[in-house]
């Protein structure tokens, strides 16, 4: 059986899906299609694998109203079925690279022998001088990675997803007390159903021609 979408499915998604600036606050995601868009964020894609970050899901409606007022007042983070905030590693320490080499030990069945040129090289260059100070650049990238393969799974779903930069990352590392757990909050999500209300759902797609951002060389 092809387990694959025909193109113009995936274009339909995409051309359906837009930054929802209003969601129906009634309306959940059901649980086993929330249960598919948390094992597509893990299955995203990371340098080397390790995915430096964590996904912070925030279902209390308490800590979402405290939320607010550092989102810029978004009503999508009180009014989304779920919130997500992304939260990076603000360091990468040797004892979190040989935690990955174990778990790829134990899923594929190599040695801690096998993969010693690979350490060597992921610690050179995650913990080798001028190192340090680059990391917490290059693990939000990894995070931004998993939210762009958020955007589109959710949009196969027909999920509505709202990605949110306009956040005050201070008071929401104080709120969820992220750096005591050695992370930083990068970008947020929230995702849900529509509003019937939101204008913006019927509005065209602004997009720049495709032949604009491809050079074949």
């Amino acid at each position: 059986m092809n387990q694959f979408l025909p193109e113009p499915q995936l274009l339909q998604a995409l051309q359906w899906r837009y930054s929802t600036k209003a969601f129906d606050p009634n309306r959940k995601i059901p649980a086993a299609t929330w249960a598919a868009l948390q094992e597509a964020l893990v299955m995203s894609a990371s340098s080397f694998g390790l995915q430096p970050y964590q996904f912070i899901v925030v279902n209390d409606p308490a800590i979402r109203e405290k939320l607010l007022p550092h989102s810029w007042n978004q009503r999508q983070v009180v009014d989304a079925s779920h919130f997500i905030v992304f939260a990076a590693r603000t360091a990468i320490t040797e004892a979190e690279i040989d935690r990955f080499l174990g778990r790829v030990v134990e899923v594929r069945g190599s040695s801690r022998e096998a993969l010693a040129g690979y350490r060597q090289m992921m610690t050179g260059n995650l913990l080798g001088d001028g190192a340090k100070a680059r990391i917490p650049q290059w693990t939000a990238r990894q995070a931004y990675i998993a939210l762009g393969n958020l955007l589109t799974c959710a949009a196969l779903l027909g999920v509505d997803a709202c990605p949110l930069e306009g956040f005050v990352p201070a008071e929401f590392d104080k709120l969820l007390d992220l750096t005591a757990h050695g992370y930083a909050p990068v970008v947020c999500c929230a995702l849900g159903y529509r509003s019937a209300e939101d204008t913006y759902a019927a509005a065209p797609k602004v997009r720049f021609p495709v032949a604009e951002f491809f050079k074949t060389i």
